[in-house]
């Protein structure tokens, strides 16, 4: 730990330097870059990333550590204004207890892209902490004079501790938030050991790469109940031997799937698996299947075993 000379102290040496740590939410509508934002601030992908509207569906913690400083960055899914399935009403209430206990909010929300949507977010705010507007994907502004009216407009609607423009997918202006979000971290301990990244373990990371490749490599076609469970994870040696099952709701969504061939689902993972040795820093063995669980979505007991509470 850094240490500071204190003036004070009668013998003259030095004091450890006092220690701020707190929890960050993130928050916004679906597709505005939360999930992307999350992974740049902490420089490792531990959140998946889809333009599919329900790619993140837990709470997840991406840790950072500098110096004397630990930002815990709570990343939540987009709050779900359609399809209120039980699944997307699990995902809500994700959002909403995400938001307590919480010392710090940034709502995200797209550059120039501002409506009912963005309100409804607003709308769930926590009265008592602060909040800072971060306005995502300005790299996709050209003409930058644009950003002011958008920013005033904006900034309107509610009062912001601080506003801050960024692009996250290309690290701009991320330690200008970080160093907004910084008065709002309290005094204390480390909330989590300096080297990790995320609460998260290996096991639910992998089950969410798996994930991430299926919206990835199926676009449109695939409707957005999907779940994968990983039914085994061995580590032999330096080696992990993962089997993945990928849960669709028919056998149509199973022949998309695995494609003709064979070849879609051999691609998936293929993708997946390098994902997962850059993530876990080792060679990986992965098997996947593909498996028609009908009702999943609507099944309180089916969520509950696969994590969505």
């Amino acid at each position: 730990m850094s240490e500071q000379v204190n003036e004070n102290n009668p013998e003259g040496g030095t004091m450890p330097e006092i220690f701020h740590s707190g929890f960050v939410a993130i928050v916004g509508r679906p597709n505005v870059g939360k999930s992307t934002l999350l992974n740049h601030l902490i420089g490792q992908k531990i959140s998946i990333t889809s333009r599919k509207a329900q790619t993140t569906r837990h709470r997840i913690h991406g840790i950072l550590t500098q110096g004397n400083l630990q930002y815990v960055f709570v990343d939540t899914p987009g709050f779900q204004t359609q399809h209120l399935n039980m699944l997307n009403k699990g995902l809500n209430r994700v959002v909403t207890s995400s938001l307590r206990d919480v010392n710090v909010v940034l709502f995200v929300i797209e550059a120039r892209h501002y409506d009912d949507r963005d309100r409804q977010v607003m709308a769930l705010l926590p009265k008592n902490v602060p909040v800072l507007l971060v306005i995502n994907k300005v790299d996709g502004v050209e003409d930058k004079n644009e950003l002011l009216p958008f920013i005033e407009k904006v900034s309107k609607e509610r009062e912001y501790a601080a506003i801050v423009p960024v692009s996250a997918k290309h690290d701009k202006q991320l330690d200008t938030l970080l160093e907004a979000i910084r008065p709002y971290l309290p005094e204390g301990e480390k909330i989590y050991p300096e080297d990790d990244i995320t609460d998260r373990n290996e096991r639910f990371l992998a089950a969410e790469i798996v994930r991430e490749k299926v919206f990835r490599f199926t676009g449109e076609e695939l409707p957005y109940s999907v779940s994968v469970v990983i039914e085994q994870f061995k580590m032999d040696g330096a080696l992990r031997r993962i089997h993945a099952a990928i849960l669709v709701d028919k056998d149509a969504h199973k022949a998309m799937l695995i494609g003709k061939k064979g070849e879609k689902l051999k691609q998936i993972s293929t993708e997946a698996r390098l994902d997962m040795e850059r993530l876990f820093d080792g060679k990986v063995y992965l098997e996947v299947w593909v498996k028609v669980r009908s009702g999943w979505a609507e099944s309180a007991q089916m969520l509950k075993s696969l994590g969505y509470e």
